[in-house]
């Protein structure tokens, strides 16, 4: 499968004190994703449900999730979870859609 490619990093600020990170270095990995993330956090962020950060967090979590989810659907830890997974992203897609309909439209 095609898959626009992505590199992750998290950075533990601090911990829930405040205090500082106990952790030296950030976590950085690579993934895959069919969906182009920066296209899909703008949408995310039109809907209006959020904050832009909460939203951007929302939108990426989701889609690393759910690719994971996809590729990986044969497994018994998945099972029960594809109907619901597979109703909210269209509840999410609609809302999306919605939110996009109500936008006046861009001079070109």
């Amino acid at each position: 499968m095609k898959q626009h490619r992505y590199r992750i990093t998290v950075e533990h600020l601090s911990d829930l004190n405040g205090g500082p990170s106990p952790y030296n270095a950030p976590l950085s990995f690579e993934a895959g994703n069919h969906d182009d993330l920066f296209r899909i956090v703008e949408k995310v962020r039109g809907r209006g449900d959020f904050d832009v950060e909460t939203a951007t967090a929302f939108a990426i979590g989701l889609k690393l999730f759910g690719e994971v989810v996809m590729q990986n659907r044969q497994l018994p830890l998945f099972e029960e979870m594809g109907p619901q997974f597979g109703a909210f992203m269209k509840k999410l897609k609609q809302g999306i859609k919605a939110a996009e309909a109500d936008q006046p439209a861009s001079p070109e």
